[in-house]
């Protein structure tokens, strides 16, 4: 059984709120998170750091991008966004005050209170049971992609978004 692991992408600035987001997915929902902030490895640069990051994303089953007006400054939080994208992997984003959420990322949900972290992270529970059900059944990419559509849907209408 695979297990729900987020990759959670933030700027380095926006650490604080990135680390609030992951204890309260870990402590209150037993979601299991990769956060940069404590790794050590992340001292790599240019191509041996995309490597690494890459590496990392493929153990998590989705990212989770944490959005303010620091991110603009940032390289990696869209690149993140992009290998998840390309991968099909659950996509949402935590939009911290005042920042606005960029128009291409409303394709997907946006969180934007700890509320709705809670959404997210009982959506993606759900969401898991339905994929894995789905891979026990066949493991081809029409399954994935429709587990990808789902969630997305399950999250932005409990979210009030459309």
């Amino acid at each position: 059984m695979n297990a729900i692991k987020v990759f959670l992408s933030h700027k380095n600035k926006d650490a604080h709120l990135a680390a609030m987001i992951a204890a309260r997915l870990r402590t209150q929902h037993q979601i299991d998170v990769y956060l940069d902030v404590i790794d050590h490895n992340l001292e790599r640069s240019g191509p041996d750091l995309a490597d690494y990051i890459r590496a990392e994303m493929e153990k998590c089953t989705q990212l989770l991008a944490v959005i303010s007006s620091k991110t603009t400054e940032s390289q990696w939080v869209p690149w993140e966004i992009g290998v998840a994208t390309e991968k099909e992997r659950p996509l949402a984003s935590f939009v911290s005050p005042p920042a606005i959420i960029p128009e291409f990322l409303r394709k997907w949900p946006y969180l934007q209170s700890m509320q709705d972290v809670d959404q997210y992270a009982t959506v993606s529970k759900n969401t898991q049971l339905v994929r894995q059900d789905s891979q026990r059944r066949s493991t081809d990419s029409i399954a994935r992609r429709t587990a990808f559509r789902d969630f997305h849907t399950s999250l932005k209408a409990r979210l009030g978004q459309r």
